[in-house]
Order: C-alpha cells, then sequence, then structure tokens
C-alpha cells in the first residue's frame, strides 16, 4: 500500500478520529487507528469497542490496502511537519513509513483484519436534521447528564423521536433538563434511546452550528450520525429512563419575571462567597425585588439585589447556584420565567414566550 496525501487533508480526519481513542487501552490494537485504501478514496477508523469515527479523504491513488498504525504518534508526526507538506504513505514488512522532504518516520502496525468494528447490522430507522438543530437539542440539556452515578441510565441522554418531533432529556437527580422540537422526522412511531454520556460529547464536538444536514440512524444497540465525510456511531444504554414528567412542577402559584443578564450577574456576584463545597445560594424574594445572600465557612458574607416582577406573599428557597445558572444561561429568551411553589418545592425555569426548553432545579435546605 502506498499513497501520497497532503498534511491537511490526513491532519483533519486524524484530529477527529483520535477523540474516540482512550489513553488506557485494554487491547493494545485500539491504541491504533485502521487505514483503508480504495483508490482515491482513503478511510480512517477509531474505536474504543463502545463509539467508533470513520472520517474520509480523497486523494490521487489507483492502488488499495489497509493496516493499522499507533493514532498518538501518527497524529504527532503530520502536527509537527510544515504546512505545505506532502506525506507520502508507504506500507513495507509490516511497517509504516512516513516521508516528508528530508524527514522520514518509521511506525510498526498491527494486522488490519484484527481491528474491532462496532456491528451496525440491525438497523431500525433513520431521518435527516440540519446540524444546527441537532447540536441545539444536545447542548441545551446535556450539561445535566449525571457523571459516573450507580444509576447507569442517567449517564447519559435521552433521545425521544416522533413523528413531529424530537426532544432531549437529561438528569442527573439533582436537576432536569427538557429541551424539544418540531422536526419532521417521518418515523411511524414514537422511539426514545439513551446515547452514553461520552458518545453525547462527541457527537456535540462533531456537529457545526450549520444549515448542512445530517442523517440520524437508529439501531437495536446503536445510533449512527452520518455526516457528508465522517460517520459515528456508538452503542447504547441499556436501562430505562425514570418518569421525568412526574418531576416537573405544575401547580406552581409564585411566578417571577427577571431581566436573564441581571439576574445571572447577580447569581455569579453572589457566589463568589459562597461554600466552595457545596455552593449554597439563597433568594429572598418579595414584591418588586430578589434578594440573593452566600456564606461560607469563613464566616464572610455575599448580598445583591436585583428588580423583577412579582406580586405575591415573600418566600425564601435555596438552591445550588451552579446548577441554577446552568439553566439561566442555556435560556434564549432575554427574560427568565422562575415557576414555585414554596421553600421545599422544586423550581421549573424557562424562557418567557419560549417552552421549547424546560429546566427543573431541587431546592437546597441551607
Amino acid at each position: 500500500m502506498k499513497f501520497e496525501i497532503k498534511r491537511e487533508d490526513v491532519l483533519r480526519p486524524l484530529q477527529i478520529v483520535s477523540g474516540v481513542v482512550e489513553k488506557k487501552q485494554t487491547l493494545p490494537i485500539l491504541s491504533n487507528i485502521l487505514i483503508n485504501l480504495d483508490n482515491s478514496q482513503l478511510k480512517i477508523t477509531a474505536t474504543n469497542l463502545e463509539m467508533e469515527v470513520i472520517a474520509t479523504s480523497q486523494l490521487d491513488s489507483n492502488t488499495s490496502g489497509s493496516t493499522t498504525v499507533p493514532v498518538r504518534k501518527f497524529l504527532d508526526t503530520c502536527k509537527t511537519l510544515a504546512d505545505d507538506s506532502i506525506i507520502k504513505f508507504t506500507l513495507d514488512n509490516n511497517k509504516a513509513i512516513l516521508t516528508s522532504q528530508k524527514t522520514r518516520f518509521t511506525l510498526t502496525t498491527m494486522p488490519a483484519e484484527d481491528y474491532p468494528v462496532i456491528d451496525t447490522k440491525s438497523q431500525l430507522f433513520g431521518f435527516k436534521l440540519k446540524q444546527k438543530e441537532l447540536k441545539r437539542l444536545i447542548d441545551k440539556t446535556s450539561f445535566a447528564m449525571a457523571f459516573q452515578d450507580v444509576r447507569f441510565y442517567l449517564n447519559g441522554l435521552l433521545l425521544e423521536i416522533s413523528p413531529t418531533g424530537i426532544k432531549t432529556v437529561a438528569t442527573d437527580g439533582h436537576r432536569l433538563a427538557i429541551c424539544s422540537d418540531d422536526i419532521s422526522t417521518g418515523v411511524s412511531e414514537e422511539t426514545s434511546i439513551i446515547i452514553p454520556r461520552k458518545a453525547v460529547l462527541e457527537i456535540s464536538r462533531l456537529l457545526e452550528d450549520s444549515d448542512e444536514e445530517v442523517e440520524v440512524v437508529i439501531g437495536e444497540n446503536f445510533i449512527r450520525v452520518i455526516f457528508s465525510d465522517v460517520i459515528f456511531t456508538s452503542k447504547l444504554v441499556d436501562g430505562k429512563y425514570p418518569n421525568y414528567d412526574s418531576v416537573i412542577p405544575k401547580d406552581t402559584d409564585k411566578q417571577i419575571h427577571a431581566d436573564k443578564q441581571l439576574l445571572k450577574q447577580c447569581l455569579i456576584r453572589t457566589s463568589i462567597l459562597s461554600n466552595e463545597k457545596y455552593r449554597g445560594i439563597k433568594l429572598e424574594i418579595s414584591s418588586g425585588f430578589l434578594k440573593a445572600t452566600a456564606n461560607n465557612p469563613d464566616h464572610e458574607e455575599a448580598e445583591d439585589e436585583i428588580p423583577i416582577e412579582y406580586e405575591g406573599d415573600k418566600v425564601e428557597i435555596g438552591f445550588n447556584v451552579n446548577y441554577l445558572l446552568d439553566a439561566i444561561s442555556a435560556l434564549d429568551a432575554e427574560t427568565v420565567e422562575l415557576n414555585i411553589t414554596d421553600s421545599n418545592g422544586s423550581t421549573l425555569v424557562r424562557g418567557v414566550g419560549d417552552d421549547s426548553c424546560q429546566y427543573v432545579v431541587m431546592p437546597m435546605r441551607l
């Protein structure tokens, strides 16, 4: 196998696929990438047995062949070469020889036939949508995913697909994030899957804020996202997601409207002196204003007050300020709506005039 390729034409595919390669491997071959040359198409594949990324690049060649090489070494080699370099790749006696002008590298290889791939034969259905639509659905909710929770099904993102829309849901038990979009998917019935946390972050990294379409394919135990030159595949979480709808506050009698930027800056300022471990902050809500207070074990205190739209009884409620800030920051609306029952109940956060994104934050005892 032998081919020539411009540095930038191989560097981008390498950077894309290297994201799924773990630093510590159970199998030596998982530190490698699969390089497959089929005449003018170069296909580079990386996997960690749970996720797989395939990136393609076009080149001028009339040969075919395949091998595997260490991804980190190959990537670092390409990074150090000059921007306009031409890389010559030659496979000789189980060694990959990379040359560019006076520079020469020899890398060890492993057999291509030993490289594992994810089985994607059991496809159920697929649909297409714009990259920016899928990216929005993920980015508006993924921050609420659990991390290394014993309830393994929370360490991921729930994706609900119906004929007329898509919804993403994430929760770590302390907060809940929901985002929906009216997209015609063409599916015949409602389906829900749980995408693993690492796969969600990787898909978000690959997506761009563009109108270019991607195809999403759902299988019995996998999800595949197909771009113009990249194919991402991940296994799914085999579990049942909790009934999140029962957590959303329904009968809230206190509705507060506040300017998003004012409220956000108020919380950021006050949180400076909150407990570094628990990040607790107390909100005192009265007619016409909101006062935020925080203190820490060093007996330091912070207090800030902003005007709000609210008429009703005074209420005091505590929050983890990070959870509240995450929810407010994710909203697109300029005015934030807080729906509160009492100091012991969950609070529903959403933008005024926009119900596509909703966030539920559990209260905190201070």
